[in-house]
């Protein structure tokens, strides 16, 4: 798509530091990163969910897998937080990508999310739709 920023990018036709390719998936380090090594893995594909294709998913998470694992032993980091939110939920880039933070204790990152209960009735409803839909 010619309006899309990671399409550029996957093309070679807009600049970024790339630190992973394939046939599938391209990964670079984030423009505006939240931590240092802040990186965006995302499928050559354009399209509006990662998980719309088998293919594109398992190459997009075998990517994250394997770049998770290079950053942490290339920056000595404590861990790294992996997120994916479906793009037309979140707005701004519409190209399907997965973010990893490299962290550490003392970053300053919270990616905390407001919490609830589950009560017995509800979670027993929930399984069976989850089921259901397998």
């Amino acid at each position: 798509m010619e309006s899309c920023a990671f399409c550029r990018i996957v093309a070679g036709e807009a600049d970024a530091h790339r630190v992973y390719e394939s046939e599938r998936v391209v990964a670079f380090l984030d423009a505006n990163p939240a931590v240092r090594g802040h990186t965006l893995v995302v499928p050559v594909a354009h399209g509006d969910d990662v998980f719309a294709n088998d293919a594109d998913a398992g190459a997009v998470f075998e990517a994250v897998r394997t770049l998770a694992d290079a950053l942490e032993r290339a920056l000595d980091v404590d861990g790294v937080s992996v997120f994916y939110t479906t793009p037309r939920i979140v707005g701004g880039v519409d190209h399907p990508h997965v973010h990893l933070l490299p962290r550490d204790s003392a970053d300053g990152v919270h990616l905390s999310l407001p919490r609830g209960s589950l009560d017995d009735g509800e979670a027993t409803a929930l399984t069976a739709r989850v089921r259901e839909g397998l």
